[in-house]
This record gives C-alpha cells, structure tokens and sequence, in this order.
C-alpha cells in the first residue's frame, strides 16, 4: 500500500497583482496628501509665528521709543524745576524763605516722581500685554488647527 504524495506545495488563493499594485497605489497617494496637508498645516503656523514675532518686535519698538520720549521729558522737567528752583533761592531774603521754598520743592518734586513712577508703570503694563497678545493668539490658532 503505497501512497502518492504530491510535490506541487501550498496553493495559494488567487492572488492578483493588479489588485496589491493598486492598493499600494492608493496607500501611496493617500500618504501623499497627508504629508502635503501636514505640510501646508505646518507652512501657515510658521507664518502665523513669523507674524506674531514681527508684530511683538514693532510693538518693542514703538514702547521703547514711548519710553524714551517719556525718559526724556521727564529729565527736561527735572532740570527745568531745579533751574527755577535754583533762581527762587537765589531771589530769597532770608533764611527762612529758603527752607521754605526748598521744602516745598522736594514736595514738588516726589509728587513729580509718584507721577512720572505711576505713567511708566501703566505703559510697561500696557506694553507686555500688547508684546504677548499676537504670540498667544498665533499659539491659540495652531491649537485650534491641530485640534
């Protein structure tokens, strides 16, 4: 009793290489659009970034210069003040007058400072919340788009 033992191998079910060529084709093209999407996506965040930097950096400009001006009319009422003061003093006919107008210079002058103290800190508020918002927003936007 001898059997027949068959040399053929496994079969395979009835594979078509059109049909894998053109799933490649189409895993292929649809991986394609992805990375361009991705890409697109990723080209308009920078953007937006470069955007937002720019107009940070317009807004640091336009405070310093803000700042400056201030800086600077402040120095020119300084010396201004001190100038009349000095000429008060000098016009003064006692002692006493003396005291008295330089008392009430430095008065002057501390309120001047409170003054000019609370003017700078109003623009440095008012500028870091101008120098963040085009960041925070170009950020709240590309949250939103890869959401």
């Amino acid at each position: 009793m001898s059997k027949t033992t068959s040399n053929k191998g496994p079969e395979f079910s009835a594979f078509d290489p059109s049909t894998a060529t053109e799933q490649l084709r189409s895993f292929t093209e649809k991986t394609a659009d992805q990375a361009k999407e991705t890409y697109e996506r990723m080209k308009m965040s920078a953007e937006d970034a470069r955007k937002a930097f720019e107009a940070s950096f317009d807004t640091v400009k336009n405070v310093s210069d803000e700042i400056l001006l201030k800086s600077v009319a402040a120095v020119r009422a300084g010396t201004e003040a001190n100038l009349a003061q000095v000429e008060a003093l000098v016009a003064a006919k006692s002692f006493s007058d003396m005291m008295e107008l330089q008392s009430s210079f430095l008065r002057k002058q501390m309120e001047l400072a409170l003054d000019q103290t609370r003017e700078f800190q109003t623009l440095t508020q008012k500028a870091a919340v101008e120098l963040t918002k085009p960041v925070k927003d170009a950020f709240e936007k590309a949250i939103k788009q890869a959401a």
